[in-house]
């Protein structure tokens, strides 16, 4: 694919989604969905699977919520069947998240973008992807923080930009269409980022295969 055209140097802040993006991490989590889920039957858990890959972006919490719900039948989430659910996938993701491959890119357009705030915006859980982002070297790139979920990705957006924490003009470099719609609603840039995307790219959206195609 052809370099991508991205004149970096107009952004005040990058933003980036983690799974599919940063991390080849997608995969492991749509089997920790379906692991988690499978004591409730493998249809059951079929379903959990699929919904995750459609609704790309969207946290844990909402997914498991939406499986007691609309699969199990439960008029509203059982929190200890909601919790076991959480600790499941979180103890199915924890090895994979430490050793899947990172794109080597963004060290060099972390380097070359010394003029912007860089933040991460993911549905992971946010405490357990600082501790990630920490072990595997790379909480340091990300100046301006490191989001993520119970938050949604518009509630994180909305937070930031009331306390004057993220500066504009800003891009999002996303995954999934939920990615898009979210820096739609907070007025960012979007790119989708699809290399390890499960999704294909929302109509109207600038499109690079990996980040070594935004390096100058």
């Amino acid at each position: 694919m052809p370099k991508t055209v991205l004149d970096l140097t107009q952004y005040r802040t990058l933003i980036f989604d983690c799974d599919g993006v940063i991390l080849n991490s997608n995969p492991i989590k749509t089997e920790a969905f379906y692991q988690a889920a499978l004591p409730y039957g493998e249809d059951a858990a079929r379903a959990l699977r699929e919904y995750h890959v459609r609704n790309g972006g969207i946290s844990r919490y909402h997914k498991f919520d939406w499986f007691l719900t609309e699969v199990i039948g439960q008029s509203e989430p059982d929190p200890e069947e909601r919790q076991a659910l959480l600790n499941a996938y979180a103890k199915n993701v924890w090895d994979g998240m430490l050793t899947c491959e990172v794109d080597e890119a963004i060290f060099e357009l972390r380097k070359q973008t010394p003029h912007a705030r860089w933040m991460v915006a993911s549905g992971s859980d946010e405490q357990e992807l600082r501790e990630i982002f920490r072990l595997r070297g790379l909480d340091e790139l990300f100046d301006a923080g490191i989001y993520g979920s119970p938050r949604t990705k518009e509630e994180i957006f909305a937070e930031l930009a009331a306390t004057n924490n993220l500066l504009t003009p800003a891009v999002f470099f996303g995954d999934s269409r939920y990615d898009f719609r979210a820096s739609k609603a907070a007025d960012l840039d979007f790119f989708f980022i699809s290399h390890w995307s499960e999704a294909n790219p929302s109509q109207g959206s600038d499109t690079a295969d990996n980040l070594s195609q935004l390096l100058l």
